[in-house]
């Protein structure tokens, strides 16, 4: 195989690396019943008049499976942690004791438990149309190379290559979303 069609294979795998990684963490985002500080991620508080992210102010700990406790690094800075927090409608009350946040991670119904896996689904989706236009993108590439004296055996090659990653790759995502599925089925 061409060095050339290696060096699209190597950059599409990276990419597809990074579309993973990606998925894992948006479905990290989606609670599970459990209280996690990834559930935290993205939310963002006024620190001096910068938006700064929840987790660059303070601290996040889970001192049992049911309760988030945020400690800020400075004190003033609790109401505006509190008011993010219900900004985000993360679906969480936040209880300030004047010391720390605390949020209480309630039981998920089983209506909830629907549509965090319907989001799941969603999610994984995005991740698997992503590899998909990895793919795409790598196959043209590859494609392009006969200008530059590759043979189309090697060209054929090279797009099975790429499909067997994308197929390796999606496998990945579903197992990812099959996992937090469970978690979130799970009572």
């Amino acid at each position: 195989m061409s060095e050339l069609i290696k060096k699209q294979l190597t950059e599409a795998q990276s990419s597809m690396d990074k579309a993973v990684e990606h998925c894992e963490y948006e479905l990290t985002k989606i609670r599970a019943g459990k209280a996690s500080p990834g559930m935290l991620d993205g939310i963002m508080v006024e620190y001096y008049g910068t938006p700064t992210a929840i987790s660059q102010v303070g601290t996040i700990n889970t001192p049992d499976p049911r309760t988030l406790v945020v400690t800020p690094w400075e004190k003033n800075l609790l109401t505006s942690i509190e008011r993010a927090i219900h900004e985000a409608n993360i679906g969480l009350n936040p209880q300030n004791d004047g010391q720390v946040i605390r949020l209480n991670v309630p039981p998920l119904t089983e209506e909830r438990r629907l549509g965090l896996v319907k989001k799941v689904k969603e999610e994984a989706e995005r991740g698997r149309i992503t590899i998909r236009n990895i793919r795409k993108d790598a196959n043209e590439r590859i494609k392009k190379l006969k200008s530059e004296g590759v043979s189309e055996d090697e060209i054929k090659t090279g797009e099975a290559e790429v499909q067997k990653l994308t197929d390796s790759y999606i496998v990945k995502v579903d197992k990812h979303a099959e996992v937090k599925e469970k978690d979130i089925m799970t009572v």
